[in-house]
């Protein structure tokens, strides 16, 4: 059974580079590392090897303005 917690909150762009700072700085010092999401800490465990997956949007709509969007995505199995 999985189960997803996810959040959304709008940040400032500093705030959120500072995010995937602290998550990138985790993954690499390799050990286990917890993250914030919403209300939850939540534990994790990364492999030595990711699958990384990387996803850009870009829409243009005439009236109510263009929007892009990026999405990242990494999964492993936990060692």
């Amino acid at each position: 059974m999985a189960e997803k917690t996810t959040s959304l909150e709008s940040l400032e762009r500093e705030a959120a580079a500072d995010r995937l700072n602290d998550i990138a700085n985790a993954l690499r010092d390799g050990d286990d590392f917890t993250v914030a999401v919403g209300n939850k800490n939540i534990t994790l465990n990364p492999a030595e090897t990711v699958n990384f997956h990387i996803a850009v949007t870009e829409k243009q709509r005439r009236f109510r303005g263009n929007r892009e969007s990026i999405k990242i995505e990494l999964d492993w199995k936990p060692e």
